[in-house]
């Protein structure tokens, strides 16, 4: 198998998929902060424990907030570095990360949309309109603040709200076999791309997931703009 193909990181591949599926699953979740938990928690309240479109489609409108938080830090220390260009190339950088990984988010939440309204789920108002803004609006000051405080605090509540939504995402496909039988037609395929069955759409999904938790696992290390 060529080598690019068999990079999870971009792979379309049923076969690696499907094995990196199997090492997610075997994978223990990270030990998560006292916020991440208090945010899986909240929504579980409000959505059940089980796992389903709707709810995915909550955890998207969420997990896109802590990139905004940090382009906008980003773009304030450019405002005041910019007499200094490579260090401001480098926050630079740091943005157009950012701004990836919130854009590969945004598929995510524009996909399950599409899943949702296809399929005629009614969703209530309040539960699914509101209360996701409420939450979205809520983690994106604490990881902006998190940021101007001490970085490394909100690179780690990312990581683990995107190891949350790795393992959640596998889960689901393993519980639902019907996924390996139903293929995926989207408006969306040209941006995201094609996939054999929803089963492999998922798992391609929640390894974005792991891609943005590495990445913030990678920058606790690292200064702000390093």
């Amino acid at each position: 198998m060529d080598m690019t193909a068999s990079d999870w990181r971009t792979s379309r591949d049923p076969a690696v998929l499907t094995r990196e599926q199997e090492t997610t699953l075997q994978t223990p979740r990270r030990r998560y902060g006292f916020l991440a938990r208090g945010l899986f928690l909240t929504m579980d309240l409000f959505y059940g424990r089980g796992r389903g479109l709707s709810k995915f489609k909550v955890l998207e409108v969420v997990a896109r907030v802590p990139y905004q938080a940090w382009e906008h830090v980003a773009y304030i220390a450019m405002t005041h570095t910019y007499g200094r260009p490579h260090f401001a190339r480098r926050i630079f950088e740091f943005v157009r990360e950012a701004r990836h990984q919130q854009d590969n988010e945004q598929w995510h939440l524009l996909i399950l949309e599409e899943m949702v309204q296809n399929r005629k789920i009614r969703e209530n108002f309040f539960r699914h309109r509101i209360i996701p803004q409420i939450l979205a609006f809520a983690y994106y000051h604490i990881s902006w603040l998190l940021y101007v405080i001490r970085p490394a605090l909100s690179y780690g509540l990312n990581a683990d709200f995107e190891d949350h939504a790795e393992h959640e995402y596998m889960a689901f496909v393993s519980e639902d076999p019907a996924l390996e039988a139903e293929p995926f037609v989207s408006d969306f395929e040209q941006e995201y791309g094609s996939y054999r069955s929803l089963g492999d759409l998922f798992r391609r999904i929640a390894l974005d997931e792991r891609l943005h938790k590495e990445q913030s696992l990678n920058r606790i290390a690292q200064a702000r703009f390093a």
